[in-house]
């Protein structure tokens, strides 16, 4: 399939390298974004050649999270389409947490929102020294509602309350303590760190592989349709709210939201 928001390649030992393509608008996830990722992890994802994924972000940072225009346009929509673009969204997240594949983060210079959160589905995470980190959603007058179940996974409830609700961005030594990066690396020597994430798991089998990650999310925190769609009721019932309207017109009209 070809992809306007992603690229991806393929190298000869089946290590994939997944590449989110709106550098522009600093590779935020559109609705269009979110349908592409969802289908990659239904394919690709789960191809028998695939041996392990690299995920990354062109141009400036990794991920500004979702996109704002998006959003505004849920927040202006019909009960059903909002329901429907939420679950859009958590079903994309749930598909790439469970591809049968290693994924590997390669993170740099900003990882913001939606972002982190596709830095704790990774299972893990090379970033670059200067990389900064934030949950800014309730910046804006929404929650983190959709990737909760994975954030609250990566970090346990009492390390994910130091962050999930305050917006304040944190350095990658902190995201190291919070358990979202395990490896930090000068810019120059991110190729190599990756390699090093990636070489083991050409070495072992891939259907253990994918049963071993299986077996760790069984054992892991729940994330089942009960939670996630209890994530969804509170995505959308934060875009019924006059905080979020209020903080995305804000944001976009570059004025000062009225809880500042």
């Amino acid at each position: 399939m070809a992809y306007s928001t992603i690229k991806v390649n393929t190298d000869t030992r089946g290590v994939v390298d997944l590449c989110l393509n709106r550098p522009q608008a600093r590779n935020a996830m559109s609705g269009e974004m979110i349908s592409e990722l969802a289908d990659f992890a239904a394919t690709l994802g789960r191809a028998p050649a695939t041996r392990a994924v690299v995920l990354r972000g062109a141009g400036e940072v990794f991920c500004a999270g979702a996109d704002l225009g998006w959003m505004k346009s849920q927040i202006e929509a019909d009960p059903e389409t909002r329901r429907t673009e939420a679950r859009k969204l958590a079903m994309a997240l749930k598909a790439l947490n469970e591809m049968p594949v290693p994924l590997v983060g390669r993170i740099h210079r900003g990882a913001f929102g939606g972002g982190v959160g596709l830095a704790c589905i990774c299972d893990v995470v090379v970033a670059e020294r200067d990389t900064k980190f934030g949950l800014t959603e309730t910046k804006l007058g929404l929650i983190p509602a959709t990737i909760s179940p994975y954030v609250l996974a990566r970090m346990g409830e009492g390390m994910a309350r130091r962050v999930f609700m305050s917006s304040r961005v944190f350095d990658v030594s902190e995201a190291r303590t919070l358990g979202i990066v395990a490896k930090v690396v000068e810019a120059r020597d991110m190729d190599a760190a990756v390699e090093a994430e990636v070489a083991p798991y050409l070495a072992v089998a891939p259907g253990a592989v994918g049963r071993s990650k299986a077996l760790a999310r069984f054992l892991g925190p729940r994330i089942d349709d009960q939670v996630i769609n209890e994530t969804i009721d509170r995505l959308v019932e934060t875009w019924e709210g006059k905080e979020a309207a209020d903080g995305i017109a804000a944001f976009l009209d570059k004025t000062i939201p009225p809880w500042s």
